[in-house]
């Protein structure tokens, strides 16, 4: 799976400084947030970048490129910084978001055994399958798919039910997205502490990472 990640070369020429890290991530012990996924949170909100940090500003004026509005649907960790205390969602999620709001980068999650053929970052068509309450993709608006159609519209702004991360979750996909002005070094120690996490609840873990520059 983690060989089947395409970016498109319009997102390419859009943001020619994007990079992905693709960490794929099988044993998983998901749950629910204790106290350690507690910890973590307290831990990333006061270690957490500022609203005003020119990594989570480069992801408004890439949604700004491609026609959005990051003020109405904010990029993920736009959205983490200005929610906190972080919400208690499962140990998984928890892990990353906290990771993202530490090192200022959208983090997303995806369930494998939901997730259909190639994970592709595009720009959409605009007739792409989508749930109702994400609404359809815009012309042009960045999106991540596979198969059955969308998993995350306006790039990292809102992911589908369907592939969401659950207590149930045991193997999972983790696309940790960067901009500059963030450096390829954070991105790689961001993938350390996410691993460093997941390891700690679920000692059968193994981890597989790949890094897909533009």
């Amino acid at each position: 799976m983690i060989e089947e990640i395409y970016v498109s070369p319009a997102v390419t020429t859009l943001r020619p400084d994007f990079a992905v890290l693709v960490i794929e991530a099988r044993g998983l012990r998901n749950g629910p947030s204790d106290d350690r996924s507690r910890e973590w949170l307290a831990d990333a909100a006061i270690k957490a970048v500022a609203v005003d940090d020119p990594k989570v500003d480069a992801w408004r004026q890439a949604y700004r490129e491609f026609g959005a509005k990051p003020q109405r649907t904010r990029p993920s960790v736009d959205a983490l910084v200005r929610r906190m205390p972080l919400p208690e969602i499962n140990l998984v999620v928890d892990a990353y978001n906290a990771v993202s709001v530490r090192h200022g980068l959208p983090i997303g999650g995806e369930d494998l055994t939901r997730y259909q053929g190639t994970a592709r970052l595009v720009r959409a068509d605009g007739d792409e399958a989508s749930e109702e309450a994400l609404g359809t993709p815009e012309p042009g608006e960045v999106v991540w798919r596979d198969d059955l159609g969308v998993t995350c519209r306006r790039w990292n702004w809102r992911q589908v039910v369907r592939t969401r991360i659950t207590e149930e979750t045991t193997d999972a996909l983790f696309l940790l997205e960067r901009l500059e002005p963030l450096e390829m070094t954070e991105l790689t120690a961001a993938g350390d502490d996410l691993i460093e996490l997941l390891a700690s609840t679920s000692p059968d873990l193994t981890a597989h990472r790949r890094v897909i520059v533009t």
